[in-house]
């Protein structure tokens, strides 16, 4: 009977000291913890798709450090927001920065135009990764586009869809948010994320520079005759030394054509026309799977 009362008292006792600790804890330490409360407000103006693009884990990650760092908006910025000029505007204004959503804003373009010659049957891994380890893929050019769907598979907006005339990966860049997702996943680096105002399109990565013995371009790869550049008559085509390969500057760009005409093999296209393909090809997905 005794050893029950001094149990029955130990548990008392001990439960009594418990709670006094509890209720001096939750007098004494914050309710939230330091800083909280602006993570939370920073996260209520993301996305919450926690896709990783921005080099956080997560949606909540980025904002904390955000807190801490305001500038890293501008530097692993979420395309998803600079889409939304509200939320880019408030989320600006709760770090106490100016933001240009349309200037940060980007879309992601392959530099394929894809038809070069088959050299073997691959047959290994089904990746673009798995396929480039054997001679740089099984076309002609060592910068095809493999079209094995690497991008595709990454891409948190379906916007990239595998041409079946050519088997090269097209980008919607109206569906596109320029998260930069699929740049990782190409080994062939075909994919670079370009300002969402970009005009012209070169459709080809063939740096002459890097040329591989017994590799070729295509027929619709760029010759690096550079007549692309002495048809722009505002110097709004420059040349891109360590590609080899000429750039556009948007900024300067009048939508002439001159470039796209004078082209010999048709590596340079309007913008626009790349966006018509793409939507084509999405409709066609969709009523094939419907």
């Amino acid at each position: 009977m005794y050893n029950l009362f001094l149990t029955i008292f130990l548990l008392t006792a001990i439960g009594l000291v418990l709670g006094i600790v509890i209720f001096i804890v939750n007098k004494l330490v914050p309710v939230k913890v330091k800083g909280i409360e602006k993570t939370e407000e920073l996260t209520s103006y993301l996305p919450g798709m926690n896709c990783g693009a921005c080099g956080q884990p997560g949606c909540f990650a980025f904002a904390q450090a955000c807190t801490t760092n305001p500038d890293l908006i501008s530097q692993g910025k979420c395309a998803l927001v600079m889409q939304d000029s509200e939320k880019c505007d408030a989320l600006a204004k709760s770090l106490g920065l100016t933001l240009d959503a349309a200037e940060m804003s980007k879309k992601a373009i392959i530099h394929c135009s894809g038809n070069p010659e088959v050299l073997f049957n691959y047959s290994g891994v089904k990746t673009c990764k798995g396929a480039a380890q054997l001679h740089k893929g099984n076309k002609k050019c060592p910068y095809a586009c493999l079209g094995l769907g690497d991008c595709a598979e990454v891409c948190p907006q379906n916007a990239i869809t595998i041409r079946p005339d050519n088997n090269i990966a097209v980008i919607d860049p109206v569906t596109c948010i320029g998260c930069g997702l699929c740049l990782g996943e190409c080994p062939q680096n075909l994919i670079e994320l370009v300002p969402a105002g970009v005009k012209i399109a070169l459709l080809c990565n063939y740096a002459s520079l890097k040329d591989i013995p017994g590799r070729e371009k295509c027929d619709f790869g760029c010759m690096h005759c550079r007549k692309c550049i002495k048809a722009c008559e505002v110097e709004a085509v420059g040349w891109n030394k360590d590609k080899a390969l000429p750039e556009f500057d948007i900024a300067k760009c009048t939508l002439c054509g001159k470039c796209i005409e004078i082209c010999p093999d048709k590596t340079i296209a309007f913008f626009k026309d790349i966006t018509t393909v793409s939507r084509e090809l999405a409709l066609v997905q969709e009523s094939q799977s419907s």
